[in-house]
């Protein structure tokens, strides 16, 4: 609906709640492409231009171009999403707790909470939802960002492994990552007595082949933390290699084992870029 139509709308409620629903829409598409022209500037300064040739190139003042480049949305934020965020987090049922919102562990809402906390540094709101058992959480949805492992979600469990690099797997002696590649097993620390745990992080296929979902995922709930610790540390390294094309790798952190706090997060392994797909 255009201006126009708002205006000829009787009812002064409706009106003004459909005018606030097309400020919204109009401001997010004006985010993106303010974010996009970042990007397109970030990316010609890469190139070794100056912010003169820049100018000239995109018909702007030198001092424009110097502004635009010191503000606006973040160019990595991309990674996340380019809206309102829905950030997913599986949770499974233990003793004592039949409440499906209240069957989420500590880790996994302060996962949450990271990533909340970097969504709100780029300029992104995000919606938090509990994925109770069975763990059947809806896939086909943009600006999605998954957390759990594939023993409380199975279904992105049959996402994950179609990743022809890594994926997680299990025999008599617990679960563990892999290297489909190579066989090199990865297998928590933690079990071991060990403050440090492994996790699994990447972008993968929607099952409707209409997009893509982040997907951050322990071995254990430490794991999976450490994971949103990574991603919320390395975001912008992550953008220059991948932009908003699929990966994964492998993220190894040690913690804290009586506060359950990271200490320390790296990538256990290079990142794999699937070459060719969106």
């Amino acid at each position: 609906m255009s201006h126009s139509g708002v205006a000829q709308i009787r009812d002064p409620g409706a009106r003004a709640r459909k005018a606030g629903e097309l400020i919204d829409e109009h401001q997010a598409a004006v985010n993106e492409l303010s974010r996009l022209r970042r990007a397109a500037l970030d990316e010609m300064v890469s190139q070794g231009m100056t912010h003169t040739q820049i100018a000239e190139v995109v018909g702007m003042t030198r001092a424009r171009v110097g502004q635009l480049l010191s503000s606006g949305p973040r160019p990595e934020r991309t990674m996340l999403g380019t809206g309102e965020l829905t950030i997913a987090v599986g949770g499974k049922f233990e003793a004592g707790k039949k409440d499906p919102y209240a069957v989420v562990s500590a880790e996994m809402l302060a996962a949450y909470e990271k990533l909340s906390a970097l969504a709100r540094g780029l300029g992104l709101t995000s919606e938090y939802e509990v994925v109770p058992p069975p763990g059947m959480v809806d896939l086909n949805r943009a600006n999605l960002i998954v957390i759990g492992s594939p023993r409380i979600l199975p279904l992105v469990g049959q996402v994950v492994a179609a990743d022809t690099m890594f994926g997680f797997c299990a025999d008599d002696d617990g679960h563990y990552l892999v290297n489909h590649r190579t066989g090199e097993a990865f297998r928590s620390p933690s079990d071991s007595g060990e403050p440090v745990d492994y996790g699994y992080l990447g972008r993968l296929p929607r099952p409707d082949g209409r997009g893509t979902f982040l997907y951050l995922a322990g071995i254990h709930a430490m794991g999976t933390l450490g994971v949103a610790h990574y991603l919320h540390d390395h975001l912008d390294e992550l953008y220059r290699e991948v932009k908003n094309r699929r990966f994964s790798l492998l993220v190894a952190c040690t913690y804290e084992p009586r506060k359950r706090t990271i200490e320390k997060v790296e990538a256990l392994t290079p990142i794999h870029r699937v070459e060719g797909a969106p």
